[in-house]
């Protein structure tokens, strides 16, 4: 096993990796991207804070990009490929994704009309709960889904076993859950990438010696309080990581480039000794201790 550990002490020396600086540049004008796109929710986990950290370890070219863990989308948008698959195994997920692709406008003209309120908050939130639910179009679906994201509290996305959005309500002065600029920028990257809901699996029948493949899984928890595991009513534990590795495997042999993301613990250093690890630094914004918020070591390991 290879392990190494990024230092960023010196980052007016360092560069990004000029050929794919070239391709965000030349897809950004093809698909006619105006602004810079982002993730439109609050993701747990969201790696839009170690993108620099990650960027090192990237590869030099990337013709085909798959992300079976699609979640906030930070690496897609980062990238902004010219050909993706998004695959994530949330159908509230992909569905917010296909509304943004196909119907941005009218999207935002749902978004405007949201409040932000405890009661009404409530109101929307316990819409899941009610046999009309499956009445409610895929854009008033996807209309709930970035408000209740921007209003919770701390922005996560939590489900119980029922599948039904249990966090409460975030109590921001002015949460913005109609980012029009943003939303726009992101329906233009979305165009010419195919949206997929299914397991991480899935990306098995994608892959190819072109592809590049990153895998963001729900985390090991590293303490009692770590787990946050429950985007989906289905808990992601030891044997789905095993599962994945195996993934990571089959990908590997296909002769894809796979870089994949997760805790720095015994278990996926173990689990993953044969190939390259890189250790990198997260800032832990989401843990009911106060104190133990702060820099943690999490991992990427490389198959090439």
């Amino acid at each position: 096993m290879e392990l190494t550990e990024f230092v960023d002490d010196n980052k007016e020396k360092r560069t990004q990796n000029s050929v794919l600086i070239e391709k965000r540049i030349k897809n950004r004008k093809f698909k006619k991207i105006v602004g810079n796109p982002h993730p439109f929710l609050k993701w747990a986990g969201g790696k839009r804070q170690l993108i620099e950290q990650y960027d090192e370890y990237l590869p030099n070219d990337i013709e085909e990009y798959i992300e079976p863990f699609v979640g906030g989308g930070a690496m897609f948008f980062y990238l902004l490929p010219d050909f993706a698959i998004l695959i994530d195994n949330n159908p509230v997920l992909i569905n917010t994704y296909n509304v943004i692709k196909n119907n941005v406008n009218e999207l935002l003209k749902l978004l405007e009309k949201h409040e932000n309120n405890s009661e009404y908050y409530y109101n929307i939130r316990s819409l899941d709960r009610h046999p009309d639910f499956d009445k409610l179009s895929d854009i008033e679906k996807a209309s709930r889904t970035i408000y209740l994201n921007r209003c919770c509290y701390n922005g996560l996305y939590r489900v119980n076993k029922k599948g039904q959005f249990n966090v409460p309500f975030g109590r921001y002065k002015n949460p913005i859950f109609c980012d029009k600029e943003n939303l726009l920028a992101v329906h233009q990257s979305l165009q010419n990438v195919e949206l997929i809901c299914d397991s991480f699996e899935k990306v098995t029948e994608f892959a190819t010696e072109n592809s590049f493949i990153y895998m963001d899984p729900p985390y090991v928890p590293i303490s009692d309080t770590a787990s946050f595991t429950s985007y989906t009513k289905e808990d992601f534990g030891k044997e789905q990581q095993i599962k994945l590795k195996k993934v990571f495997e089959t990908l590997d042999k296909k002769g894809s480039k796979v870089m994949l993301s997760n805790s720095y613990c015994e278990f996926i250093l173990d689990l993953y000794e044969k190939y390259k690890i890189k250790i990198v630094y997260a800032t832990r914004a989401i843990n009911s201790n106060a104190s133990k918020r702060g820099k943690i070591k999490e991992i990427l390991i490389l198959n090439y």
